[in-house]
């Protein structure tokens, strides 16, 4: 399925922010992309436009496609709850997503080849569906015959994320996605009712 695979620090220069994590490139130039870079002036963006940013920067966030990022908003359309909040809490309860907060891999899109690769576990069985989507209380571990990867261990010994919703244990190298996350306590920073204003026109 096709990706987006380009420069990530050009993506993180249109957004003003480091959606992708730290990127050296991006504090040294943190004006938007383009030939004439920091001089051109830009006019003020309309209202359109600063939705349709926003959508682009969750859709990059956690590297979703539009017609998935859609369906997303369908699924939050439809269920009981603030629309906004639902569909973040769908992006963050994907496989790939829980892999990187569990410090597993240090991108969603590294998390994302973990998947896709058969080295991650749900519940005791390999799960290959980047997208597939965790229900509170599932476990999620590293493959038996994964374990001595060297790019997971790296990774491991890297993080110190620690979240309230996902439990890790570092010895069986697995943990639990306990709960659905509230707004409060998904760090990243979007503005999701500009997403459900421009779906809703």
């Amino acid at each position: 399925m096709a990706r987006y695979t380009g420069p990530k620090s050009k993506i993180a220069r249109k957004f003003g922010e480091a959606i992708f994590g730290d990127d050296k490139s991006f504090e040294k130039k943190n004006y938007p992309p383009g030939q004439h870079g920091n001089n051109r002036r830009r006019g003020k963006k309309s209202e359109y436009a600063i939705q349709l940013m926003e959508k682009q920067k969750a859709k990059y966030t956690y590297g979703i496609l539009e017609r998935q990022f859609r369906n997303l908003f369908a699924r939050a359309n439809r269920s009981k709850g603030v629309t906004g909040e639902v569909l973040l809490q769908l992006c963050e309860a994907r496989l790939d997503n829980v892999v990187y907060r569990m410090g597993i891999s240090t991108s969603r899109r590294g998390a994302r080849q973990l998947v896709s690769h058969r080295h991650i576990t749900v519940n005791g069985n390999v799960v290959n569906i980047p997208s597939y989507s965790l229900k509170p209380g599932d476990v999620v571990g590293v493959r038996e015959k994964s374990k001595s990867l060297q790019t997971i261990e790296d990774s491991l010994s890297a993080n110190s994320s620690v979240y309230e919703w996902i439990t890790w244990n570092s010895e069986k190298k697995e943990g639990t996605f306990v709960a659905v996350p509230e707004r409060l306590q998904i760090p990243e920073n979007i503005k999701e009712q500009l997403i459900v204003e421009l779906y809703s026109k």
